[in-house]
């Protein structure tokens, strides 16, 4: 994948996942408006509202070293650190962000590096809020290579949420920031990171993918600058 060539291709301001939907539902309306015009007025704001549920706006990322930005829009509902057995690996930090269905869904990488891995589970669609869905909803876990090591994230639908879309294959480059893939209609994302991650977020914050610096990675040999702590558990509902 060339992200230049990527970047060029992009003049749409919705996702192009977004399309069969806002097309369809407009020519539902076209044809509803022969018969009712209330109906065909309906069915044409339904239509821009699914558009703007898939909006896809440009972002202007952060340049400096080491930063880990959001990898969606959303509320940060969970900070902790992952216990024994869990699929991430042990001491990592998590950092839960909840998308509502009004938030932008398109998911970008936090940190630029190769797909090293994308595994897709099935499972249930608890609300994404709900501690249990990072590990019971139906998700995609992605591996990053980063120049910092191996970065975690997970794409995890919700009571809503139907299809999780990744759109890269492994062994892509992705830039920090970079488009990868969205979640339809409500949805969760988790990052896991090192251990000495300096947090930039709390519980509560809100956050915008691509922009907000969730976090600072370690640079070998320097010194640390100071973050948040990070509670043994911490989560935020609604």
């Amino acid at each position: 994948m060339s992200t230049t060539d990527q970047r060029a291709r992009r003049r749409l301001p919705v996702a192009r996942e977004g399309l069969p939907f806002i097309g369809g539902t407009l020519a539902l309306a076209a044809f509803a408006g022969l018969l009712s015009w209330i109906i065909g007025a309906a069915l044409a704001v339904l239509a821009v509202l699914i558009g703007a549920f898939f909006r896809d706006p440009e972002r202007a990322v952060p340049s400096a070293t080491g930063l880990v930005v959001a990898p969606a829009d959303g509320k940060v509902v969970m900070v902790e650190t992952t216990p024994d057995g869990h699929y991430a690996g042990a001491g990592r930090t998590q950092i839960s962000i909840f998308l509502s269905i009004l938030d932008v869904h398109v998911n970008r990488t936090p940190v630029a590096g190769r797909i090293a891995g994308a595994d897709y589970h099935p499972g249930s669609f608890l609300p994404a809020f709900n501690d249990k869905a990072s590990l019971r909803n139906e998700q995609n876990r992605i591996a990053v290579d980063s120049e910092h090591g191996l970065i975690g994230l997970t794409q995890i639908a919700g009571i809503v949420a139907r299809r999780i879309v990744f759109r890269p294959t492994v062994g892509d480059h992705l830039d920090r920031g970079e488009r990868l893939g969205l979640i339809r209609f409500g949805s969760r994302v988790d990052v896991f990171l090192p251990p000495d991650a300096e947090l930039d977020v709390a519980v509560g914050d809100r956050v915008r993918g691509g922009t907000s610096t969730l976090a600072r990675l370690r640079v070998a040999g320097t010194e640390p600058r100071g973050s948040r702590s990070i509670p043994r558990r911490a989560s935020a509902v609604g």
